[in-house]
């Protein structure tokens, strides 16, 4: 092709923040974004755009552009990834300078790893009195995530995202690495993107926050998403200000879908309707995987109703739930969706056996509301994800169906025969470990074999009937079994007890 219609230009670059929750990772892009309107995790960008765009100076001088994706986390990008979208350029991997590596940090890190991009080690909180700097390091290497000056070729950066400390070596850092990885784009080309957030705004319809990778999306044609479309009447930046166009590397909210996009759906713009419809029919003509635990017995199956204000959210809950496991427990996702909890959600468990109905910032409207009490199905509802899993693991421990099981309460060593009578047996022993008690019910060992049961009739020390004998205790015993006893047997009393 000759180089005066070659189209590609320097594109800025995406950037997505990962690591564990309490890490700082809302708190960075805070300060990044010079604002104040995340405090907390729960707290909560006012706006789902869920995608903001910052300018930073290069050493030299020189205004270049980043765009940073605010996810609900590894899970959510991990489901971008899923679909094929290859929505960032670079990661940041927040690790807190007092906690080192987590558990989380781990999952985060396999995610970026998946993803094959490249990423850069922000070791945060280093003006917190417990920070090392150095043993945050040594806990990377342990993981093998080995930086720069310390066996390998990662960069890093040391910050504090509260005070601000290093965040502008990290950015520079950032696009370093940027320019290494030579981006570029055509703005000539339809435009081309991927579905980073979606919800349904009770005045606007259903709107979905798109990243450009490619291309330009111009007002008067058509955005398509999987079985989703939208006529591209309104395209807001992330300040919510109109465009006329967008192209790579920008968010922008459209709003108008058909359907609700899902996250991480590839979006593509074609030029009239009649283009749109036949792409979402190929869409939906593909057959589609159906998806649940099996039900086996002996387990009990909770099933749940989900609402959450956002994809995305929804979408990084799914993954978490599904990480929850108990051996006589599953858990069924039986209905799901964005916005407020109807009286169609609540209908879906009437008849359940104490079913869950959850939202996660959001509400049931009053018709739901009524129906819930009417039945009898609690809603509960969250802000914080971890909270929401811990609570659910509780819920899982209290609704598993109890177990019949045996609980060992002593040991006797039978030391002494003294006579049968039917099947009542008279023997002397010693109590090892725990006590034996009147109306126990025993099992009786011989050279390591259960050979039968019995139970205790009556207890005597130095011929005075007693209730109970304790450990290191010498007693007389009635056993009333079919089995006889013999000297060197072990006596085991037991009960029965429901876990």
């Amino acid at each position: 092709m000759p180089k005066d219609i070659v189209h590609n230009t320097e594109r800025p670059p995406i950037v997505v923040i990962m690591g564990h929750i309490d890490h700082g990772k809302s708190t960075l892009l805070d300060y990044i974004r010079k604002s104040n309107i995340v405090e907390t995790e729960a707290g909560g960008i006012t706006q789902h755009i869920s995608a903001y765009e910052v300018i930073h100076k290069d050493p030299s001088g020189k205004e270049k552009r980043v765009t940073f994706l605010d996810t609900p986390g590894h899970a959510a990008f991990q489901g971008m990834r899923s679909r094929g979208a290859r929505v960032a350029d670079i990661a940041i991997l927040v690790v807190s300078a007092e906690d080192g590596v987590k558990a989380q940090t781990l999952e985060a890190y396999g995610a970026i790893k998946a993803a094959k991009i490249p990423y850069i080690v922000a070791i945060n909180k280093i003006d917190k009195p417990n920070a090392d700097v150095d043993r945050t390091k040594q806990s990377l290497a342990e993981a093998e995530i080995f930086l720069e000056g310390w066996g390998g070729d990662i960069p890093w950066a040391a910050i504090s995202a509260k005070s601000g400390q290093g965040v502008p070596d990290l950015l520079d850092t950032l696009l370093l690495v940027a320019e290494l990885e030579s981006l570029v784009g055509d703005t000539t080309k339809p435009g081309e993107g991927v579905v980073i957030e979606s919800n349904m705004d009770p005045k606007r319809g259903i709107s979905a926050t798109v990243v450009v990778t490619d291309g330009t999306f111009r007002k008067g044609h058509f955005a398509v998403a999987e079985d989703a479309y939208a006529p591209l009447r309104a395209i807001e930046n992330f300040l919510g200000k109109p465009m006329e166009s967008a192209t790579f590397s920008s968010p922008v909210r459209i709003v108008g879908w058909s359907a609700i996009p899902k996250v991480g759906s590839i979006v593509s713009m074609l030029a009239t309707k009649r283009e749109a419809e036949q792409q979402i029919s190929l869409s939906r003509s593909r057959p589609k995987a159906v998806e649940g635990p099996v039900e086996e017995e002996g387990v009990r199956v909770i099933p749940i109703v989900l609402k959450t204000d956002v994809v995305g959210t929804l979408e990084a809950l799914e993954h978490e739930i599904g990480k929850l496991s108990h051996e006589r427990v599953r858990l069924k996702i039986v209905g799901k969706g964005v916005g407020t909890v109807t009286e169609a959600d609540i209908k879906i468990l009437i008849g359940s056996d104490r079913p869950l109905v959850i939202t996660f910032n959001t509400k049931a409207d009053s018709q739901a509301e009524a129906l819930s009490m009417q039945y009898d199905i609690p809603i509960h509802s969250f802000n914080i994800i971890y909270k929401l899993t811990e609570w659910l693991e509780e819920e899982m421990r209290t609704q598993a169906p109890k177990q019949k099981m045996e609980e060992a309460l002593g040991e006797v060593r039978v030391i002494r025969f003294f006579s049968t009578q039917k099947d009542q047996h008279v023997v002397g022993g010693k109590v090892e470990s725990g006590k034996i008690c009147v109306g126990d019910r025993i099992k009786i060992v011989r050279r390591g074999q259960e050979i039968g049961t019995g139970e205790v009739i009556e207890l005597q020390v130095q011929k005075i009937k007693t209730k109970e004998v304790s450990e290191e205790g010498e007693c007389g015993m009635m056993i009333e079994s079919k089995h006889a006893v013999a000297e060197r047997d072990t006596l085991i009393p037991f009960r029965i007890v429901e876990k």
